[in-house]
């Protein structure tokens, strides 16, 4: 769910660069991409987490694989919020998804939608996606096209650019999944509480291990900018999916984001064995 600046088509013209870093002199010789894939966020399991985690957040559940069909206007500006990573109609990345659907697939049932959501882009209006949106993004949400087409959207706009980040950073996979929970609430825009002043925020105060720094230490000053991100907004004042959470693991120094995790968001505890 992005928020802050209005990103729309400039998400899709600009997602978060993730220019590789080179290693600290004395540094071990980097992994093989296989290997690196499969101690990162993008290990399919670890993606997995990932995702039951901000599903937590997100949709109170860790059942992400059925947040698919969901939608609904949860009045915070942005119109209505869907699918696996809240997508908002007043924000651009619900078009873009609903653009890339209808190039996959001519014809879908959202695809009509498409001059309205158009309109609505930028602002909370319903004006002409009412009275049938909803139902019709649950009906497209059978297609196991939508699916691919809300992971494929996910991937490139949100997921990709925050472990691409994140491992030219040199932070591991609790750090990638760090960034990655806050480019989905904060999106990429130019504003000030978006992913990538975040970490510029965070960079007045520590380094990334990719520039000489302590790991802990830079995710500990990154989640300190975060919150503060968070408090700009009343929407999303409540700090706990990174205070009971994110800073949970960091504590322990599960650096790796291994089994198990407890953790608590808006007061419901999740575990995951």
């Amino acid at each position: 769910m992005t928020i802050g600046a209005l990103l729309g088509a400039a998400l899709l013209a600009a997602p978060v660069a993730a220019h590789a870093t080179a290693a600290p002199a004395g540094a071990p010789p980097a992994a093989s991409p296989a290997a690196a894939a499969a101690t990162g966020l993008d290990d399919p399991a670890k993606k997995d987490i990932a995702m039951q985690i901000v599903s937590s957040a997100e949709n109170s559940s860790l059942d992400w694989k059925a947040q698919y069909k969901y939608i609904e206007d949860i009045r915070d500006g942005r119109g209505y919020t869907a699918g696996i990573i809240g997508f908002c109609s007043g924000t651009g990345d619900m078009l873009d998804l609903v653009e890339y659907y209808t190039q996959v697939k001519p014809g879908n049932v959202l695809a009509k939608y498409l001059p309205a959501l158009r309109k609505v882009n930028g602002g909370d209006s319903h004006a002409g996606l009412d009275p049938n949106f909803t139902k019709d993004w649950a009906k497209a949400a059978t297609d196991a096209e939508f699916k691919k087409a809300q992971d494929h959207e996910r991937d490139r706009v949100y997921f990709n650019p925050a472990v691409g980040q994140g491992k030219s950073d040199g932070v591991g996979t609790l750090g990638q999944f760090i960034y990655y929970d806050a480019i989905v609430m904060h999106g990429d825009g130019g504003d000030s509480t978006s992913f990538r002043n975040i970490r510029k925020r965070a960079l007045t105060k520590a380094k990334p291990p990719a520039q000489g720094g302590n790991e802990t230490t830079w995710l500990n000053a990154f989640l300190d900018a975060r919150v503060w991100a968070m408090k700009q907004e009343e929407a999303h004042s409540d700090t706990s999916r990174v205070d009971t959470a994110q800073r949970v693991f960091l504590k322990k120094g599960n650096l790796n984001l291994n089994t198990p995790l407890d953790w608590k968001v808006y007061g419901d505890s999740f575990h995951i064995g």
